[in-house]
């Protein structure tokens, strides 16, 4: 008999090595043997599924409860609660998920439908660039329980921390774009931008025309047009530099970097609007901010734009937060 290196073992050597480990293989058979018994798929038995993870009532307690509401079964219970015009008389079909999943296998079947997308690199710029959260402000803030909790939101436990990280954002807001106050997001740039010709026309109603420059992104005119029609408002597009304010002209609009990502100065043009008694709006970028001109010291009224160049990231289409 050879070794694994070649080397001769002799017999009698084997055989006492074979005498040695039995004992051992014994003793690991038996225990294997109590182990997988006929319970043995009760104990691998998945323990992930919804009624195994969440406290429920026992099935000694439901008798008294049905008891004391006045219904004889479950059933009755929902079909006395439920109006009958809106209560599903069927057998609720899933497909292949009628029979509910686990945990697991939840996370796996959605990790199956996630694996058929296509993550495309991006060119569309008009102010949705990708970014990449750093991890110390994904961990130390967004995951950081100190800003959020289960609380619901008027228990001082999440309200403190909410507060605190309000006050935060306005006072980066104020200090990058030079404006003097800053609310507390709103949904997207577009629907800012078309607040702040709402704003503008309430100030001076008297005067429905408002411009927008052809350097805003064009989901924003979208917007802002559409808001405008509900105002009465008229919308006039054109090139900033030429414009000439008529004297109905409540406000002007103005995309500082411009869609095509020129830096332009708006600064002779806000003078303009000023000197007719007219209010100027600039959609700007916060990150941008970080080295040009705040909006604030130039000559704007109101600021609006997207907060999402900090960090967060692309979300199907989802809208972070925005300012004015």
């Amino acid at each position: 008999v050879r070794s694994e290196k070649g080397a001769v073992v002799p017999l009698a050597h084997r055989l006492m090595l074979a005498r040695t480990l039995a004992p051992a293989r014994h003793a690991l058979t038996r225990s294997l043997s109590r182990t997988c018994s006929s319970n043995a798929a009760a104990l691998l038995a998945a323990k992930d599924r919804f009624a195994e993870r969440h406290l429920g009532p026992r099935d000694s307690d439901l008798p008294s409860m049905l008891e004391t509401i006045g219904a004889a079964s479950v059933d009755e219970m929902i079909e006395k609660t439920v109006p009958p015009s809106i209560l599903l008389q069927r057998p609720l079909d899933l497909g292949e998920y009628s029979e509910g999943l686990s945990e697991s296998d939840a996370l796996a079947a959605l990790k199956t439908m996630v694996s058929k997308n296509k993550v495309m690199r991006s060119f569309i710029g008009m102010g949705y660039y990708d970014c990449k959260t750093p991890t110390v402000i994904l961990r130390n803030v967004l995951e950081n329980p100190g800003w959020y909790t289960q609380y619901t939101p008027y228990q001082p436990e999440v309200s403190q921390g909410r507060l605190e990280s309000l006050m935060n954002f306005q006072t980066m807001v104020s200090e990058l774009t030079g404006m003097e106050m800053c609310n507390s997001s709103l949904l997207d740039e577009a629907t800012a931008a078309a607040e702040a010709m709402a704003m503008i026309y309430g100030a001076a109603s008297t005067k429905p025309k408002f411009f927008v420059d052809k350097r805003v992104h064009p989901q924003t005119l979208a917007v802002v047009e559409t808001r405008a029609a509900g105002h009465g408002v008229t919308i006039i597009t054109g090139d900033y530099a030429t414009f000439e304010p008529p004297s109905d002209l409540c406000g002007a609009l103005v995309q500082y970097p411009a869609t095509d990502g020129s830096v332009l100065s708006y600064a002779a043009f806000a003078e303009k609007l000023h000197a007719s008694a007219a209010k100027l709006a600039v959609a700007t970028d916060l990150l941008a901010l970080t080295k040009l001109a705040p909006p604030g010291e130039w000559g704007s009224d109101i600021t609006v734009g997207t907060a999402q160049r900090f960090g967060v990231p692309f979300g199907y289409g989802g809208a972070p937060a925005r300012l004015p």
